[in-house]
């Protein structure tokens, strides 16, 4: 997912950085306000990701999976990571679950996926899902014993989230914070009101649309990236909770419009996860517009993505 950058505005109004952050891809862009705002804004995601990576020994969540089945207390800021991933287990009807931990290393996600390798042995763990036990009181977390959780997706929608409505409490005119396709914008972009996004397919040279937001986020979510083999055959990152196996939906890609990116993230997974036949259940009386990219490349949308929309989408993105 990209954003146009064409900009009559001065070049010095509007600063950007790229980099890599929470295992993906980060692209910030920051129209106005003071110059050093996207070197902070970086820094804030970086310590975001110290805060709340699996694979870092002295994170947030490691400390809570290591004291699974005793209160730790932890920042402001992981509390809220808590608290918005149990709101979204239950939003999503149980689609997103925060406590797959088990079924991801057991799959061979053991580690960070740019350390992977194309064959991983598959892992080994004990640890069930649990997220109807996970307790939060005040900033003080207690997962249950034998339970483990990871924030995956949502940790990078909310970091988003935060970063961008922080750097416009900063004084900045317009923000656009994108970490590994969760993306939220506010304000004015370089070339005015408002931000255009791309709508890209990892199997696709070129974008197949384009969305335009003023304040708002976009998710996308695939199982055509983050993949490796196993004796088991092809498996990829997106666990379905039901079986606690990578899914096997008919559905390749999902991209949703919300007010928040925390909330689009957890709603694009529950959109794969539907199936094609019925990929928008899940978003009735959200407020929050979809498309789904089913694996011939055919494509399906919510009747009020069309709002967001610069042009009609195809009906087919990419030949099977």
């Amino acid at each position: 997912m990209a954003v146009d950058q064409i900009s009559p505005l001065p070049a010095s109004v509007v600063t950007e950085r790229r980099f890599r952050v929470m295992g993906s891809d980060a692209h910030i862009v920051i129209v106005g306000g003071d110059p050093t705002l996207a070197a902070e804004a970086e820094g804030r995601l970086r310590d975001l990701e110290a805060r709340w990576s699996r694979f870092i020994d002295t994170s947030e969540v490691s400390r809570i999976n290591r004291y699974a089945g005793q209160p730790v207390a932890v920042s402001a800021d992981t509390a809220l990571l808590i608290r918005r991933s149990m709101e979204a287990w239950r939003f999503s009807a149980g689609a997103f679950d925060p406590t797959v931990l088990g079924a991801m290393l057991r799959a061979g996600y053991d580690r960070s996926f740019d350390q992977m390798g194309p064959n991983p042995a598959p892992g080994f763990s004990t640890l069930v899902v649990g997220s109807a036990d996970v307790h939060l009181e005040g900033n003080e977390v207690c997962v249950p014993e034998g339970c483990g959780f990871d924030p995956g997706g949502i940790g990078k929608g909310l970091a988003a989230d935060l970063v961008a409505e922080e750097v416009m409490a900063a004084g900045a005119l317009g923000a656009c914070v994108n970490v590994g396709g969760d993306l939220r914008v506010c304000g004015w972009g370089p070339d005015g009101p408002g931000w255009m996004v791309a709508l890209e397919h990892p199997l696709v040279e070129r974008p197949y649309g384009q969305l335009h937001l003023t304040d708002g986020a976009v998710a996308t979510s695939t199982t055509l990236r983050r993949r490796w083999s196993s004796d088991a055959g092809p498996r990829h990152h997106l666990i379905d909770p039901q079986t606690g196996q990578p899914s096997t939906t008919d559905v390749a890609l999902a991209t949703t419009v919300a007010r928040f990116a925390w909330v689009a993230e957890a709603l694009a997974k529950a959109v794969i996860l539907a199936g094609f036949a019925h990929p928008f259940d899940t978003l009735g009386g959200t407020g929050v517009e979809g498309l789904a990219v089913c694996e011939s490349g055919e494509l399906d949308t919510t009747e009020g993505l069309a709002a967001f929309l610069e042009h009609p989408l195809p009906a087919r993105v990419c030949q099977d």
